[in-house]
């Protein structure tokens, strides 16, 4: 792991994960599977991105937060760390892969919910294949594409498969996807094979029309979910800072609503946050809305666990 003093919202840092001893467990993995090996990676330095907006303001954590009605972590003695970046490689997204499963793994052996930080939205893939041998979940994707390319140019494990991915593993019982809008990665075969497989679409205008229950009432109460959101779910009025703005998406509240909903509806299994990109940001507004959805994932995720 790579050792850190920077840690989201100052939490403990953890830079050994055979020390774990943890509720919620942060982790950046900024290296995914790139479709050109060798070629820039725009969303590197999305976790310290995120990190370093966190602790702005060193009273925030223990300040009243009105999103969450409470504190960062309230009373819920929910115990969370934050283990730095997973070291990756530009051109070697096999080797990325292993390093990610390997490390969600360990998370998950102590019992732990891993809060992912990525890099791009190829990240989720191998975390999700380390859940191999856990209960089975339902995935929530939020996100303004379908991401059910078979493969692109030869590669599988791209960013623009990762439903396609998730739906060939047997722990996954359900998909649910939401805030898809526009014209994205999908061509008609990507799309039936979506509806094929029985995946549940919901679209950013019904959620403006229908509002969180839209989504909510497609995971089953009780039951398990792992959280993926690609940033450019969000409206880019509120998140510039993605490779594919496009218009009409969800805004910050309608997205904080969802994950509230679904933390208060099902058991979290874990959360991927992915497809911040820096670079495209303007006037810091991406970073800020995009800490502020982490914060606001762990403060559910803690009241969640109390």
């Amino acid at each position: 792991m790579a050792e850190s003093t920077l840690t989201f919202a100052s939490f403990p840092n953890c830079g050994d994960l055979a020390e774990l001893d943890a509720d919620i467990v942060l982790i950046g993995i900024p290296y995914g599977t790139p479709y050109r090996p060798g070629s820039p990676i725009p969303s590197a330095n999305a976790p310290e991105t995120v990190r370093r907006e966190s602790v702005r303001y060193a009273d925030d954590p223990v300040a009243w937060d009105f999103d969450l009605d409470g504190t960062l972590l309230g009373s819920t003695g929910v115990r969370a760390v934050d283990c730095g970046d997973l070291p990756g490689s530009k051109t070697d997204g096999g080797y990325n892969r292993r390093k990610a499963e390997d490390a969600i793994r360990q998370i998950l052996r102590i019992g732990a919910v891993p809060v992912v930080f990525g890099g791009d939205d190829s990240v989720p893939i191998p975390v999700m294949r380390a859940y191999s041998g856990e209960e089975p979940f339902h995935v929530l994707q939020l996100d303004a594409h379908i991401d059910w390319r078979d493969e692109v140019d030869g590669v599988r494990d791209g960013y623009s498969s990762t439903m396609r991915r998730a739906s060939e593993l047997p722990f996954v019982k359900g998909i649910v996807q939401a805030g898809m809008r526009g014209v994205g990665s999908a061509r008609e075969e990507e799309y039936r094979a979506a509806l094929d497989y029985g995946a549940k679409l919901v679209t950013s205008c019904e959620v403006t029309r229908d509002g969180s229950e839209a989504v909510l009432k497609h995971l089953p109460k009780g039951g398990r979910c792992l959280v993926t959101l690609d940033y450019d779910a969000l409206d880019p009025s509120v998140m510039p800072a993605v490779g594919a703005p496009t218009p009409g998406g969800l805004d910050y509240r309608q997205i904080i609503g969802i994950i509230q909903g679904a933390a208060a509806r099902c058991e979290l299994a874990g959360v991927c946050l992915v497809e911040l990109v820096p670079g495209r940001d303007v006037g810091d507004l991406g970073a800020v809305t995009a800490m502020r959805v982490a914060w606001n994932v762990i403060g559910a995720l803690a009241r969640s666990l109390k």
